[in-house]
């Protein structure tokens, strides 16, 4: 890995930009009326607290949930390669299981859809983290190349991950 593809890879933690998406700290407690995560201390999540109460939350739409209904990703990881139309099925799962997981610990980060364009598959999230940790998952489980874009001037990322044989 050269140094520009090292410090791409590295601006995932040091991103200056913050999520347009995401809300400012707001007093109290909200569920989404989508999904269902419920926010409190400053926090997306899927448990509700014993000690709040949730009927008296303000309901409103979630980053997550709003970055769907927007189509707007902050995620794009577009697969190709002839080990891609042969491994489909198992590298759908693989990305299943890895949002599955993903999602337990972090609310907003979802895939928002998968897309077949020209023998590609294109992946996108609701969330950089969820959309790097499959290019990565991918790297570790069947290996291939993989390209990390981060945008300079929004909240975003851009993955191309490639293998042939």
């Amino acid at each position: 890995m050269d140094k520009y593809q090292e410090s791409q890879k590295n601006k995932l933690f040091k991103t200056s930009h913050h999520d347009p998406y995401c809300l400012q700290r707001i007093e109290g407690s909200a569920v989404c009326s989508q999904c269902g995560a419920v926010y409190q201390a400053g926090n997306w999540t899927w448990s509700r607290p014993e000690n709040t109460v949730v009927h008296s939350a303000q309901e409103m739409t979630c980053p997550a949930c709003r970055r769907i209904h927007d189509n707007m990703p902050a995620g794009t990881l577009t697969l190709s390669g002839s080990f891609l139309q042969k491994h489909r099925n198992e590298i759908i799962h693989l990305m299943e299981h890895t949002e599955e997981k993903e999602k337990t610990d972090h609310a907003l980060e979802r895939i928002i859809k998968l897309t077949d364009s020209a023998g590609e598959l294109i992946v996108t999230t609701t969330g950089i983290h969820l959309a790097s940790r499959l290019g990565h998952a991918l790297e570790s489980a069947f290996k291939g190349k993989s390209d990390y874009r981060y945008s300079e001037n929004e909240y975003g990322v851009s993955i191309h991950w490639t293998r042939n044989k």
